[in-house]
This record gives structure tokens, C-alpha cells and sequence, in this order.
């Protein structure tokens, strides 16, 4: 049976459009790559947690604010790694500078036996559809189509 992991599409409008809001992950392996590499906020689904509760709890752990609002189901995504991520989209609004992720520990650098500590999200951004469409990795970039279908906004 396939890993099953839940998120939020947090999005909200602005003058020009919907907004996405996408978080950058945290770590050495992403600190210098950026088209491709954001994310919904998103976390494996706990043993029998509820998936939408799953979904609210991992954007309050990689955001540090409690999402509320009303949540429509999106879909259900195969990632290319073979994950299944289950998504809400949620219209919220955010303030992106004061978000606080918690964090994980890291041996850094390789085999130095140093273990760090490093955020799980070390930043987040609103970014119109179409730039979110650049940056979001591959396997969520359907997400972002079925927002559009669900606002009624096809491309």
C-alpha cells in the first residue's frame, strides 16, 4: 500500500488573481535550489489520524499558525516517488514573515557525526498561479490546475 500524506492549497485573492501560498523546504539539500523545489505544506498521515485533521496539523507545523477556514477536497496526487498525497484547498490569508516551522535534526555535514538542527520550511511565499505553476515540484503541479477548475478560473 502506497505512503499517504495530506496537505492544504492555501490560497487567497489579490488584485491580479488567485494566490498560491507554497513553502520552501528547509536543509542543506534545497538551501540553494529553488524552480521546481517548493511545496504545499504537506506531512505523512499518522496511524489512524483522520486525513483532513493530518492536512491542518502539518501547515501549523511547518507554518507555526493554525489554518482555519473552509476546506473543499482537491484530490488525491501519485507522486513520482509513488506517495499519495491527499489535498484540501483552503482560502486563508497569511502573513508570510512570521512564519515559524518546526524543525529536524540532520547529521551535517555527512559522516562528521555533527548532528544539526534545521527548520522544515525555511521560508514561505504567495505566488500567482502562473509563477507558483515554475516553482512547485513536478508531482504537484496538477494541484495548482485543479485550484483552478475548483475556483472556476480555467487557464
Amino acid at each position: 500500500m502506497a505512503v499517504r500524506s495530506a496537505g492544504l492549497l492555501i490560497h487567497r485573492f489579490s488584485e491580479t488573481g488567485p494566490e498560491v501560498l507554497l513553502v520552501h523546504p528547509g536543509g542543506p539539500f534545497w538551501a540553494k535550489k529553488d524552480e521546481g523545489a517548493w511545496s504545499i505544506p504537506k506531512g505523512l498521515i499518522e496511524a489512524g489520524e483522520d486525513e483532513l485533521s493530518a492536512a491542518i496539523r502539518e501547515a501549523r507545523e511547518e507554518l507555526g499558525v493554525e489554518i482555519q477556514g473552509a476546506f473543499a477536497p482537491l484530490g488525491e496526487y501519485r507522486q513520482p516517488g509513488g506517495k499519495i498525497v491527499v489535498v484540501w484547498s483552503v482560502e486563508a490569508e497569511l502573513d508570510v514573515a512570521k512564519v515559524h516551522s518546526s524543525e529536524f535534526q540532520l547529521e551535517w555535514p555527512p559522516r562528521s557525526g555533527r548532528l544539526q538542527n534545521f527548520p522544515e520550511v525555511d521560508r514561505a511565499e504567495w505566488f500567482p498561479t502562473a509563477e507558483a505553476e515554475i516553482k512547485i515540484l513536478k508531482g504537484q503541479v496538477a494541484m495548482l490546475a485543479d485550484l483552478a477548475k475548483q475556483l472556476g478560473r480555467d487557464r
